[in-house]
């Protein structure tokens, strides 16, 4: 076992990697547990759902690791932003107030939710309280919730991407919903090397956003995340080919496939594992062409800025979702013999 850090003198250490990811393991879950004591403590006192709350909050923090420098804030258990103009008032001429009167009277958004007589924007009752209180009055079906959110985001993208969250949470009931699977079953029927950025041979001038897992036909194409199904259908690049969005803003696409399994369209939330098709050697073409080279995967993952979207290389993904799941797989054989 490999020592994760030499300690100080008189601190307590972890002595090896595995005790590393079980305290990392444990602040998760204590973090998870605090925020769905917070989101529950507002549902109740605003009638929107926890799980809308979440998503809420899950989309606010994608948008902090992509905008980390405009969204700078203290470390909290609550990842929403509000900028100051919009907390305090546009005209109000202390940014950094925290009266709830004088925020009231520029106009602004920040509100006491703890009652400590105070609109802090980095206390989580408050942010969460704040934020709650702009979206009731719009209603509490899913439709009037969407229109909440496009009031207060004015931006089409976020509205489709937090009612995705909230489908996803609601499905499931809890938070911790950020485990991965290798796109397909580990074993020795495939092989894959970083292919991101190559020129392509079909299709005029681009570059290959994504790895190439060749395989045989027909060998299980799964789901690599929690998430929703965003796209499915047709594509002249990439054939039969599906697109799933999970929590953290990545769009996961899989391509060339031989087909879908049927019970998978859009709208529907997969799993980790889930299998949602087959590989194949579809697209270069119109509708139904297949064949015009090997038979593999493409999968690519792109990450979303909160305006537009970009491709990022997933072969070192791809390596620790293999290398993760084949560690599992012997350790539940050793159990199981």
């Amino acid at each position: 076992m490999t020592p994760c850090y030499a300690a100080p003198k008189g601190k307590a250490v972890l002595t090896n990697t595995n005790e590393a990811k079980t305290q990392t393991t444990t602040n998760e879950n204590e973090t998870f547990a605090a925020r769905k004591i917070l989101y529950d403590r507002i549902s109740a006192v605003t009638q929107i759902p926890w799980y809308r709350l979440a998503a809420i909050d899950q989309y606010e923090r994608t948008l902090t690791r992509v905008h980390p420098k405009d969204r700078k804030h203290p470390e909290r258990v609550i990842g929403i932003f509000v900028p100051s103009t919009a907390w305090s008032g546009p005209l109000n001429p202390n940014q950094e107030d925290t009266h709830p009167a004088t925020i009231e009277l520029y106009a602004g958004i920040g509100l006491d939710g703890d009652g400590d007589g105070k609109a802090d924007p980095n206390n989580n009752m408050d942010l969460l309280y704040s934020i709650s209180s702009r979206l009731k009055p719009f209603g509490h079906s899913s439709d009037d919730f969407a229109i909440g959110l496009w009031a207060y985001y004015e931006n089409s993208r976020s509205v489709q991407r937090i009612m995705q969250y909230a489908k996803i949470y609601e499905k499931f009931g809890k938070l911790d919903l950020f485990s991965h699977a290798f796109p397909l079953p580990i074993g020795n029927n495939y092989s894959y090397r970083s292919t991101f950025g190559m020129g392509r041979s079909w299709g005029g001038y681009r570059i290959h956003e994504g790895t190439d897992l060749f395989a045989g036909y027909g060998v299980p194409v799964r789901s690599t995340c929690y998430g929703v199904v965003e796209l499915k259908g047709w594509n002249k690049y990439g054939g039969w080919r599906i697109g799933i969005r999970d929590l953290n803003n990545h769009y996961h696409y899989y391509a060339h496939l031989q087909g879908f399994d049927k019970g998978v369209k859009a709208g529907d939330v997969v799993t980790p594992g889930q299998t949602i098709g087959w590989v194949g050697s579809s697209g270069y073409g119109k509708p139904g062409t297949q064949g015009k080279f090997p038979p593999h995967l493409h999968y690519g993952i792109y990450r979303d800025t909160g305006l537009s979207e970009w491709s990022f290389d997933p072969y070192p993904l791809l390596r620790h979702w293999e290398n993760e799941e084949r560690q599992a797989l012997r350790k539940a054989k050793k159990a199981h013999p």
